[in-house]
């Protein structure tokens, strides 16, 4: 199938800025429905099969779930939380919220990788925090929530309960009648095992988001999106999925566990259906180019793939150089790669390197990094640093890099503050940590870097954060699980990350003190357990753990574990050794 899908659209084929004035999500959605029914929307890939949906199709598969919602009494401004794998039904229920004019909120659905009642009990404190008026999920899966939601004003609708009428009448539902203050949609904080943090965003903000975007990445009508992440993080929920539907691109959808499996299915789909623009989290970049073998690309063409935008994760520049050395000879141009920086707060996007132009790197002083928090130009015979250029802030996004309440010159290293037009609301239900979120107007991102010729480079993060293949870790919550492993000292554990060049993400270490002296498979079982617990909490494999004797754990003076110097300790000691 080539770009000819959109051959039935009269529609411009240069985006830029969207061509009417919408002030919600859903409007562009039911006009294109109506003036143009069979547009294509999405190409759901499952397994080995693609289903096309045209624009009238998912129009009308959403205004069943609104239906649906407005059966059990759900209203305008409900919020409603979507327990679904990834489906079909979850987006016409994503959507079908937004018609309806509740709040809808994906949250990740169960995986056997996770402790079942680990997962309810995170299930029902985020729907008792929230006051999520009712959960979608399966007929299977409807028994135990209702038990474990029993004292919560909250129902449940089974996906079986949904009706599936072509003549269903829902000529009362005015989906378009939103103002564009009204709260969109929730995007949750991905965490570990903490409450997760909703994201509010207006309809304004995402509407302002995609027009925005838009532009930083000239998206027009010959585009078609190629995307298999998670919808429950913000680059698969807005670039994947939100602003493709909204500016009517075709999208090409896939699952996140097949992709996982089979990762040289992204390059057959992108050769497949002609896609132009996909998003990667850079540990993507490392296993694309180290599982795609020649029998899984014979005859792809790549010549048309116009960026590849490496976001969400720490960016490596030796992760681009590796995709783009195994990916050449199929016709992908290191013209194609490309940046961004992103987060939730920000509805997705805060810069965006230029398409069709390598991104900058940075190389810079190592000494003067460490020390002086200087991204300074190497000289010859200075040992350097590779920081790759995240590109300049949108259209309507402002940055600042701050320290301490002082705005810091080019080059000097602090916390990136944004202003936009696309920001969040709120953190729901949490004013306080909304309020410490903003100083002076600007939203303080937490994150650590510089600006150099107007482009954005990120140097880590103010916290401990650990990201790992696009998910956020945070140490805490497994330096808890450590404490309660037998044999292991409690509060004598440390978690860090340490970049896994060969994979291209963060690996997770950790460090934990022995209650007693342990024989090796005394230590062994230890080491079994704690591994064991992590997955089954977290869904993360640790790369490294070391069993140590008590006292080697580095605190602070007011008993913190001060995490970076255990890291210092564990590379000098265990890697240097």
């Amino acid at each position: 199938m080539q770009n000819s899908i959109l051959s039935n659209s009269s529609e411009s084929r240069i985006i830029g800025r969207m061509k009417h004035n919408y002030t919600s999500l859903t409007q562009p959605l039911i006009e294109r429905a109506v003036k143009h029914p069979d547009h294509t929307s999405i190409i759901f890939i499952e397994q080995d099969s693609a289903k096309l949906i045209s624009a009238s199709q998912f129009n009308q598969r959403a205004y069943q779930h609104a239906l649906a919602l407005e059966s059990i009494g759900i209203v305008r401004g409900d919020l409603i939380i979507l327990v679904l794998q990834h489906s079909e039904e979850l987006l016409s229920a994503f959507w079908g919220a937004l018609y309806l004019g509740a709040i809808p909120s994906i949250f990740p659905f169960l995986t056997e990788k996770l402790d079942p009642p680990l997962y309810l009990d995170r299930v029902e404190k985020l729907t008792s925090h929230s006051g999520a008026k009712a959960i979608i999920t399966y007929p299977e899966f409807k028994g135990q929530l209702t038990i474990l939601l029993s004292g919560l004003d909250c129902e449940i609708l089974s996906t079986d309960e949904v009706p599936n009428i072509s003549d269903a009448d829902y000529s009362h539902i005015d989906a378009d009648a939103r103002s564009s203050e009204d709260i969109a949609f929730l995007q949750h904080s991905s965490g570990t095992t903490g409450l997760q943090k909703g994201v509010a965003l207006s309809h304004r903000a995402v509407i302002n988001q995609i027009t925005s975007y838009s532009q930083a990445i000239n998206l027009s009508h010959d585009d078609i999106i190629a995307s298999w992440l998670p919808l429950y993080h913000d680059m698969g929920l807005i670039a994947g999925f939100v602003m493709p539907l909204v500016t009517g691109i075709p999208l090409v959808l896939m699952s996140p566990f097949e992709w996982v499996r089979k990762p040289y299915m992204l390059l057959q789909v992108i050769d497949k259906y002609k896609a132009t623009l996909c998003w990667l989290p850079n540990f993507a970049f490392n296993l694309i180019a180290r599982t795609a073998r020649p029998q899984f690309l014979e005859g792809v063409d790549l010549r048309h793939w116009r960026a590849a935008i490496n976001c969400s994760e720490p960016i490596l520049a030796e992760s681009h150089t590796a995709m783009l050395d195994k990916l050449s000879p199929y016709g992908f141009s290191k013209t194609s790669l490309a940046t961004c920086y992103a987060m939730a707060e920000n509805t997705f996007a805060v810069t965006q390197s230029p398409i069709g132009k390598n991104p900058n790197i940075d190389h810079i002083d190592l000494s003067a990094l460490q020390k002086d928090r200087k991204a300074i130009p190497a000289l010859e015979g200075q040992t350097a640093v590779k920081m790759v250029s995240c590109g300049i802030p949108i259209p309507g996004t402002k940055l600042r890099i701050m320290n301490n309440g002082n705005i810091l010159a080019e080059r000097e290293i602090g916390e990136i503050a944004i202003r936009s037009n696309s920001m969040l609301e709120g953190y729901h239900r949490r004013p306080t940590l909304t309020a410490d979120a903003f100083q002076d107007g600007w939203y303080l991102t937490g994150d650590m870097g510089y600006l150099a010729d107007g482009e954005l480079y990120i140097t880590g993060r103010k916290k401990d954060l650990i990201i790992v293949g696009g998910k956020n870790i945070y140490p805490q919550d497994l330096e808890s699980i450590a404490n309660r492993v037998e044999g292991i000292y409690p509060g004598r554990a440390v978690a860090f990350g340490i970049i896994d060049n060969r994979m291209g993400t963060e690996g997770v270490v950790m460090v934990c003190e022995l209650k007693t002296n342990a024989d090796d498979e005394m230590q062994y079982q230890i080491e079994h357990e704690l591994r064991a617990q992590i997955a089954k909490s977290t869904e993360i494999a640790l790369s490294d753990i070391r069993l140590v004797e008590q006292r080697w754990v580095i605190k602070t003076s007011s008993g913190k574990i001060a995490r970076g110097d255990n890291r210092d300790k564990y590379l000098k000691q265990f890697r240097n050794s």
